[in-house]
């Protein structure tokens, strides 16, 4: 893991992070280091699978597709 390490002035840094007044006039070292490990392969979004549903989903009849009847319309207040 790659890192940054940089000693500097206190007052130098206070203009970009709020620092405790102790800090602003001594010598401080900041180590910066990755937050979190990310690479092209994870920032693209990949298609995932529902794992808990293979082979428990029927495919779909053909009728499904048909229109409601005018008592189903009704029934759900179409």
């Amino acid at each position: 893991m790659e890192c940054v390490r940089q000693t500097m002035n206190g007052a130098e840094l206070s203009d970009m992070f709020k620092l405790p007044p102790t800090l602003l006039n001594r010598t401080v070292q900041v180590i910066i280091l990755p937050a979190e490990d990310t690479t092209q392969e994870d920032v693209k979004t990949k298609k995932r699978q529902l794992g808990f549903l293979k082979d428990k989903v029927p495919e779909l009849p053909d009728s499904f597709f048909d229109p409601l009847s005018e008592e189903d319309l009704q029934a759900w207040g179409l």
